[in-house]
């Protein structure tokens, strides 16, 4: 019986140590690589239901008085192809989040533009992603024309997420223990 709980508690600390180290690996960064978002990485891009017409002027606000790298869709240029405005407005309203701070106020652009943590890149076109220094939550509304606020709500926190894996593992290892 003594060696039955012996074993058992063996088996109970390296489920402890194995589950400590896997939720270090899910907090810890990977790198952006082949469209594989990094855990926090963060994009600005054109919402797919905006009006072609608000969409035009927002890309119009950004590449002008918004000051965005805008190179890189022009005709020739690596982000060019696909040539939609879908994905110019993209490039650029990233473009612009990124030298902003990646704050949500600068991912608005008339409510045409908003967060996503999916990797908009494509092909040889690599959008560079910005990564979130808050809790993940982001909210407001906008008026006006260039950007104001975001309108978007992400998921718990990586700390929390972490904490409730640890907190999951000890129970169950307390269990065993018993």
């Amino acid at each position: 019986m003594t060696k039955l709980r012996l074993h058992l508690r063996q088996q109970s600390v390296l489920l402890l140590l194995l589950s400590l180290a896997f939720a270090a690996a899910v907090d810890r960064r990977i790198s952006n690589h082949d469209g594989v978002a990094a855990v926090g990485d963060l994009w600005c891009v054109a919402k797919n239901n905006a009006e072609d017409a608000a969409l035009q002027s927002a890309l119009d606000w950004a590449c002008g008085p918004g000051l965005s790298d805008c190179r890189p869709i022009q005709d020739g240029g690596i982000c060019f192809e696909p040539d939609d405005l879908q994905s110019h407005a993209s490039y650029a309203f990233n473009d612009y989040f990124r030298r902003h701070g990646s704050s949500p106020s600068a991912c608005d652009f008339s409510g045409v533009a908003a967060i996503t943590g999916l990797n908009p890149s494509l092909g040889d076109c690599k959008f560079p992603a910005s990564s979130y220094a808050s809790n993940g939550s982001f909210s407001g509304s906008s008026a006006g024309f260039g950007p104001m606020s975001a309108d978007i709500s992400s998921g718990v926190s990586r700390c929390r997420t972490l904490f409730v894996f640890v907190l999951a593992t000890f129970f169950i290892a307390l269990c065993v223990f018993r």
